[in-house]
C-alpha cells in the first residue's frame, strides 16, 4: 500500500490542515501537530524562542494547570512529549484509540490556549539553561553545532540551536508571548492522525477542537541569505574529554532539490552499515571506534555531515582516508551491487519509519509542510531512479574538498595539530582506493529440513507459532504489511564476569561480527545489508545474541547468516587485537557519557563490580587480560550445549516463516545435546555504597539504585507502578525537582529489572553547585513514598499509562519480535503473552506503598557520582 493510501485530507477554512490515515496494527492514535515555527523563524533577538515556547505548551492553561497535560494524557494510557527543529515544533502524543476523543481535546488545548504565566517561564528557563549545560557536555552535540557556524556565515541554521544561556536568562514574557501570537496561527498548522478509527469519525471531533481557532500571521521577514562562498575551514577545539570527535560538512542543497536522493545514496555508501567504504577503511583497521554519514537539509539549505570518534593520534590518518574516499566518489561511479546494497538500506529504513503510527503521522506532516504531503508516496521512488552516474555527479556538484569545513574536539592534553593546513596536507595525501567494494553476496549453502515437532503458542492476542527444530526453538508470529521482518537469535549466557575479565562478552560478540568460517568482515556485513539490514550483536548479563530486520523476501537468507554468526565466527587473531582497541577507547568514552556513567558507578558499587555490575565494555585492567584464545574458550562454552532460540516476526504466515528458518538454519540447530538449560534465579542483592568520579563539566549527574524485585518476582508489577508515579511528565520527581524548582533538566525514575536482580533507579544532572541540594530533594521525594501511599488518582493514572503503553506496543515486527524474546527467554514463557496488562489493573496503593517502604530504604541506596567542577 502508498504510504498515503486511503489518506484523508482536509483545509479547514481557517487555513489548518488536517490529515487522517487509518492502520489496523493496534489500536492505538497517535495525534501530531506540526508548526510551522522553529529555530529559523527566529530573529537574533528571540534566538532560542521556540524551544522556550515549546517547553511552556507544557506549562499550562485557563483549564489545565502546570503539569496537568501530562496528568491527565497518563490517565488516558497515554504518552506525550515534543521537539523543536530548524523549521517547525512538533507536538505529538499516542493513547488506546478509544480515548482519541479526550486526546484530541487535550492536544488542542495544549497549542491553542497557552498561558505562558511569567513565574512560570522563569522557573522554566532556569531548566532550559540545564538543557543548554548538559549539550555543552556532549563532545558530539558540540562539535556538530560549530561545524554548522564554521559552514555559514549568514544563514540562521549556523546559530547555536537552543540559544545562548544569556539569551536565555534575559527572555520576557512579551518576548515569548509575542513570538507565539505570530507564529501559531492555524494557516502555520498541520495536525496529522494515525489511528484504527473511521477517518470520517476521526474528522469530526478534530474539526470540533480546531475549526473555531483564529488567526492571521503577520508579515515575518526572512532570514538572512547565504550570499558568501563555501572555502576550506577548520576549527580545533578542547576539553575535558576522553575521545576526540571530528565532524567534516559541506553545504548541501535544500530539502526539494533534484540531488537529495542521490546525496542520500551517497552517504549510504559512505556510512552507513558495516559494508560502507568507511566501515572498511576506517572501522574495522581500527582507525576509528565509531563513524557516521549523514544528508539533510531544510528547505532551502543543508548540510552533508561526516563524523567519526578517533583517537587524535591517528587524527591525520583518519583524514586522509576520508579525503580519498570522498576522492573516489566524485572520480569513479559506485558498482551496481554497491548502489543495491546502499539502497536497499534506505528503502528498509523508510519502511520501519513508516511502521509506527507516531512516526507515521509526523512523516505525513513533515511531507504536506514541504507542500504535497503525497511526496512520501515517491520516496522510495525517487531512490530507485538514482543511477550510479548521479551518485557520482551529485558528489561532484557538492563535495569538493576545498570548500570543506571540519571540526575537531580534542582532549585538553592532547598537542595534535588541527587547522586549514591539516586538511590541506590531508588532501594532498589522500587515500584513494578505499573505495574497493564487494561485488556480490556469496550465497548460502543449500540446507536440508530437520525433523521437525510443531506446537501451537499462545492463542490470545498475540499468537506465537512454536516450533522445535533439533536444539533450536523457533518462535515466529504474523505481524504488519510492510514488507519487513524482524529476526533474532539467542543464547543463555552462562559465564558471569567480574574486575578480572569484564568485558569478555563484549569484546567476544564483537569480534564475532568480524566474520565467519565462511565469509570475512566484508563479505558479511555487505551481504546482510544487501538483504534490507545490518547483523546487530544483543548482549547483557542474561543473554547474548544477534538480530536484524531485513526485507521479508530475505528472512531466510538472513536467519541462516544470523546463525552462521552465532555458532561459526572466524575468530581472526587479528581481528580481535583491533576490537580490543576499539573496545577500550568505547570503554574510555562511556566516561563522556553524562548518563551511562553514574549509571554505571552506581551499579559498579551495588553489585561489587560483578555480574550485573561489571562495566560492560569493561576497564583498562581487564581488557589488557583479554586475549585470542579467551575469545574463542568463550565462545566454545557458550554454544556448548543447552538450546538456541530463534525469533522471526514479519508479514506472510507464521508457520511457513517458522519452516523457511527451520531449513536455513539446520546445520547449525543440531549443534548441541539440545537440553535446556535451567536458569538460576537466585536474587543478587544490591548493595550500598557511593562511587564518585570528578569530571570539568557544565552539570554534575547523580544516579540512585535502590533494591527491587527482579524480573521474576510478582511484586515487580507494582515496582513499575511506583516508576509511572514518580518518574516521567507529569510524575512526582518531574514536577517537584525539575517544574518547582528548577534543579535540572533531567530526572528519572524506572524500575530496573533482570533475571537474578532488579532495582528501583533515578537519575538527576544538575548545576554542580546545587549537587548537595539535588540529592537530598530527590531523597526528600523518595521518602514519601515510603511514609505513606500514593493517592488512587495516581495509582489509577500510573496503571492506565502503562496498560495503554502494552497496549499500543505491538506496531512493529521488532516490537513483537522483542516482546516474545523477553516472554520466553527472560520472563514466565508464552503465558506472559495471553494478557500482559491484566497484572497491572491490580496493583492497588497498598501494594505501591509496601514495595517503596520495603526497598526505598536510603541506607541501602548504591549512588553514582559525577561531581562537575565546571570552568568559567
Amino acid at each position: 500500500m502508498r504510504p498515503t493510501g486511503g489518506l484523508f485530507r482536509e483545509q479547514l477554512p481557517n487555513g489548518l490542515t488536517l490529515l487522517i490515515q487509518q492502520r489496523h496494527s493496534v489500536p492505538a492514535a497517535a495525534l501530531v501537530t506540526h508548526v510551522r515555527a522553529g529555530f529559523l523563524d527566529e530573529p537574533d533577538a528571540l534566538q532560542g524562542a521556540s524551544h522556550v515556547l515549546e517547553h511552556m505548551l507544557f506549562k499550562g492553561t485557563p483549564s489545565l494547570g502546570p503539569g496537568e497535560l501530562a496528568q491527565r494524557t497518563k490517565a488516558l494510557g497515554g504518552t506525550l512529549n515534543a521537539y523543536t527543529s530548524y523549521d517547525r515544533t512538533v507536538y505529538y502524543a499516542s493513547a488506546p484509540s478509544r480515548h482519541l476523543a479526550d486526546l484530541a481535546a487535550l492536544q488542542a488545548d495544549q497549542v491553542q490556549h497557552a498561558l505562558i504565566d511569567p513565574d512560570e517561564l522563569r522557573r522554566e528557563l532556569g531548566v532550559i539553561i540545564q538543557e543548554a549545560r548538559r549539550k555543552l557536555d556532549s563532545p558530539g552535540a558540540v562539535a556538530g553545532e560549530t561545524l554548522h557556524d564554521l559552514l555559514y556565515d549568514r544563514h540562521r541554521i549556523r546559530r547555536w540551536r537552543i540559544g545562548t544561556e544569556a539569551a536565555l536568562e534575559g527572555f520576557t514574557r512579551d518576548d515569548i508571548a509575542g513570538y507565539y501570537h505570530s507564529r501559531y496561527v492555524p494557516s502555520r498548522v498541520i495536525v496529522a492522525l494515525v489511528s484504527d478509527i473511521d477517518p470520517l469519525d476521526a474528522a469530526a471531533m478534530l474539526r470540533a477542537e480546531w475549526g473555531d481557532w483564529t488567526g492571521a500571521p503577520p508579515e515575518i521577514p526572512p532570514g538572512p541569505v547565504e550570499n558568501h562562498a563555501a572555502v576550506l575551514r577548520a576549527r580545533r577545539m578542547s576539553g575535558d574529554v576522553a575521545r576526540s570527535e571530528l565532524v567534516l560538512g559541506w553545504r548541501g542543497p535544500g530539502e526539494l532539490h533534484d540531488d537529495v536522493p542521490a546525496l542520500d545514496v551517497a552517504a549510504a555508501i559512505l556510512g552507513t552499515g558495516r559494508g560502507s567504504r568507511f566501515a572498511k577503511a576506517l572501522r574495522e583497521p581500527g582507525l576509528v571506534t565509531d563513524v557516521g554519514v549523514s544528508s539533510y537539509g531544510v528547505i532551502d539549505t543543508g548540510v552533508f555531515s561526516i563524523g567519526a570518534e578517533l583517537d587524535a593520534a591517528v587524527l591525520d590518518d583518519v583524514l586522509a582516508v576520508v579525503a580519498g574516499a570522498v576522492t573516489d566518489l566524485t572520480r569513479d561511479i559506485p558498482s551496481d551491487g554497491e548502489l543495491a546494497r546502499a539502497v536497499t538500506l534506505l528503502r528498509a529504513g523508510t519502511a520501519r519509519r513508516l511502521d509506527r503510527y507516531e512516526s507515521r503521522a509526523i512523516a505525513l506532516a513533515d511531507a504536506e509542510a514541504l507542500g504535497d504531503v503525497r511526496r512520501l508516496d515517491g520516496e522510495i521512488g525517487r531512490l530507485l531512479a538514482v543511477t550510479p552516474d548521479a551518485v557520482r555527479a551529485a558528489a561532484q556538484r557538492w563535495l569538493r574538498l576545498d570548500e570543506l569545513s571540519a571540526v575537531a574536539y580534542l582532549p585538553s592534553a592532547s598537542e595534535v595539530p588541527f587547522d586549514v593546513a591539516t586538511l590541506q596536507n590531508a588532501m594532498a595525501s589522500a587515500r584513494s582506493g578505499s573505495s574497493a567494494v564487494i561485488a556480490t553476496a556469496l550465497p548460502p549453502e543449500r540446507v536440508v529440513v530437520p525433523e521437525i515437532i510443531t506446537r501451537a503458542g499462545a492463542p490470545a492476542r498475540l499468537s506465537v507459532h512454536h516450533l522445535v527444530a533439533g536444539s533450536c526453538d523457533i518462535l515466529t508470529a504474523s505481524f504488519g504489511d510492510s514488507g519487513q521482518t524482524s529476526l533474532a537469535i539467542y543464547r543463555a549466557r552462562r559465564q558471569p564476569e567480574g574486575p578480572d575479565n569484564a568485558g569478555l562478552g563484549a569484546l567476544a560478540i564483537r569480534s564475532m561480527l568480524r566474520g565467519t568460517q565462511r565469509f570475512d568482515a566484508a563479505h558479511l556485513a555487505f551481504a546482510m545489508e544487501s538483504l534490507g539490514g545490518g547483523v546487530g550483536p544483543s548482549l547483557s548479563a542474561d543473554l547474548i545474541g544477534f538480530h536484524a530486520n531485513v526485507l521479508s523476501e530475505h528472512a531466510g537468507t538472513a536467519a541462516s547468516l544470523l546463525a552462521e554468526v552465532l555458532f561459526a565466527p572466524r575468530l581472526d587473531t587479528g581481528a580481535i587485537t583491533i576490537e580490543r582497541q576499539q573496545l577500550r577507547d568505547d570503554a574510555h568514552a562511556v566516561a563522556d557519557d553524562m548518563v551511562r556513567f553514574p549509571m554505571q558507578l552506581a551499579l559498579g558499587v551495588a553489585f561489587n563490580d560483578h555480574g550485573y555490575g561489571a562495566p560492560t565494555l569493561g576497564t583498562d585492567a581487564s581488557i589488557d587480560r583479554l586475549d585470542a584464545a579467551a575469545i574463542r574458550q568463550w565462545h566454545q562454552a557458550a554454544i556448548r550445549g543447552g538450546r538456541t532460540t530463534i525469533v522471526g516476526v514479519g508479514d506472510g504466515n507464521a508457520e511457513q516463516l517458522a519452516q523457511a528458518i527451520a531449513a536455513a538454519t539446520s546445520t547449525w540447530c543440531g549443534q548441541g545435546d539440545g537440553a535446556a538449560v535451567v536458569a538460576d534465579h537466585t536474587s543478587i542483592a544490591v548493595q550500598a555504597g557511593v562511587r564518585r568520579d570528578g569530571r570539568d563539566r557544565q552539570q554534575s549527574a547523580l544516579a540512585m539504585l535502590f533494591p527491587g524485585p527482579t524480573r521474576h518476582d510478582a511484586n515487580r508489577f507494582a515496582a513499575e507502578v511506583w516508576s509511572g508515579i514518580a518518574g516521567g511528565l507529569g510524575g512526582r520527581l518531574f514536577e517537584s525537582l525539575r517544574s518547582a524548582r528548577s534543579l535540572a533538566y533531567t530526572v528519572m525514575a524506572s524500575s530496573w529489572q533482570r533475571r537474578r536482580a532488579g532495582g528501583l533507579l533515578t537519575y538527576i544532572a544538575m548545576d554542580p553547585d546545587r549537587l548537595d541540594e539535588a540529592r537530598d530533594a530527590m531523597l526528600e521525594e523518595l521518602a514519601a513514598f515510603r511514609a505513606e501511599p500514593p493517592t488512587a488518582e495516581e495509582v489509577t493514572r500510573s496503571r492506565a499509562m502503562l496498560m495503554g503503553e502494552i497496549e499500543m506496543a505491538r506496531q512493529t515486527p521488532g516490537a513483537v519480535a522483542g516482546e516474545i524474546a523477553d516472554a520466553w527467554l527472560l520472563g514466565d514463557g508464552l503465558a506472559d503473552l495471553e494478557d500482559p496488562m491484566a497484572p497491572y489493573a491490580g496493583v492497588t496503593a497498598e501494594a505501591v506503598h509496601a514495595v517503596a517502604a520495603q526497598y526505598l530504604d536510603p541506607d541501602r541506596r548504591a549512588e553514582g557520582i559525577v561531581a562537575a567542577s565546571r570552568a568559567e
